[in-house]
């Protein structure tokens, strides 16, 4: 079986551990590098042309457990004053020579252009990307596949674009712009966001407030990935998965192609999670409301193409986004089928259960063939 799951960094991490143990699943991890935040933006600063690695070192950890020296590596902060030195002193250590290989690259840079960039808290994992992505003449997507190589990681993540760099805003209601990624996710006021956009350069002061129009002429141009359109077209199952909105998910969903492919798809199921716990950039917005901004940005809003055809929510309890108590009795929602489940984890309150929800997919697919025969 083959799933395609529309990820971020933390969000799904533990339905896509799951879903890694079910014995003939092939799984692909759709993921946008447009994070811009503290550290990680400024590694795109100083490596201008260069997305965001930060959600793809996260998804390289899924199926490493927390004691393996390769975890600790990936999510090791550096201290204040780190140099390119101690960079170097570090590739010498015992490393697989790969990864002192990159690291290795990335301190001949750094050495070579010293200013601009202050590693105090710095993953070194997305040092071990940005090395491979020097390497590799700046081919972001292909400094993912010879990480993913690297640390054995037994998903495919999958950039869903070409790699070209863009910089992700978003348009308030009032009309302010929240001028990139790290904002967007931060804490903020009730006013809704009603618009995401991808942009050649980070907006500068004359664009904090604008229009649609003012945005879309600065739009950045932007290719869908291969191997991302492929892995959507082949799925048996396609997983809009929990992860922030308007950070993690609904900006993949812009990618040229992508909504084209979802709807060419052999997937039988389509299926939205919805997200169990609350995010800055979500106040207000019930589950529908998500839903329909996910079928809206994948063209398709009146659900016509199928494009979704479950949404798998939390059986009772609180927090999150609210489901609509109609939605919940008549079971449906779109034309998609409103499935109510127990897949929260009982030890960590707002996250899912990872066996659960993956037993819950599994279902949802299970029950197609009967649903079409009858």
């Amino acid at each position: 079986m083959r799933v395609a799951m529309f990820s971020g960094g933390r969000g799904a991490a533990g339905i896509a551990r799951a879903l890694l143990g079910v014995p003939g699943l092939e799984l692909s991890l759709l993921i946008n590098g447009y994070d811009n935040g503290l550290s990680t933006g400024a590694l795109r600063r100083y490596l201008p042309g260069m997305l965001g690695p930060s959600d793809f070192r996260k998804n390289l950890l899924l199926h490493l457990d927390p004691g393996d020296p390769r975890r600790e590596l990936l999510e090791r902060r550096l201290p204040a004053g780190t140099t390119a030195a101690d960079l170097a002193r570090l590739a010498d250590g015992p490393l697989d020579y790969r990864i002192a290989r990159e690291l290795r690259v990335f301190a001949g840079r750094l050495r070579a252009e010293p200013d601009g960039l202050d590693l105090a808290g710095c993953a070194l994992g997305n040092l071990v990307l940005a090395g491979a992505y020097l390497r590799l003449g700046e081919d972001f997507n292909a400094a993912v596949r010879a990480c993913a190589h690297t640390f054995g990681s037994p998903a495919r993540l999958l950039n869903v674009t070409g790699g070209e760099n863009a910089f992700l805003v978003a348009l308030k209601e009032d009309g302010r712009v929240l001028a990139d990624e790290a904002d967007i996710v931060a804490p903020q006021d009730a006013v809704a966001i009603t618009g995401l956009f991808l942009l050649r350069e980070p907006p500068g002061p004359d664009a904090l407030s604008g229009s649609p129009e003012l945005l879309a002429r600065r739009a950045a141009t932007v290719t869908p990935s291969p191997e991302a359109l492929a892995a959507v077209r082949d799925s048996d199952l396609i997983v809009y998965g929990p992860g922030t909105p308007h950070s993690s998910l609904l900006p993949s969903y812009l990618t040229p192609g992508l909504a084209g492919a979802v709807a060419e798809s052999r997937a039988a199921a389509r299926v939205f999670v919805v997200n169990l716990g609350g995010d800055h950039d979500i106040q207000g917005l019930t589950a529908t409301d998500l839903v329909d901004r996910t079928l809206a940005y994948l063209g398709d809003p009146g659900n016509e193409r199928r494009t979704i055809t479950h949404v798998l929510s939390r059986r009772g309890g609180s927090g999150g986004p609210a489901v609509p108590l109609g939605v919940v009795e008549r079971g449906c929602w779109a034309g998609a089928r409103w499935i109510g489940a127990d897949v929260e984890d009982a030890g960590r309150p707002g996250t899912h259960d990872g066996p659960r929800t993956a037993e819950a997919l599994r279902a949802v697919l299970g029950e197609i063939p009967l649903a079409r025969a009858g």
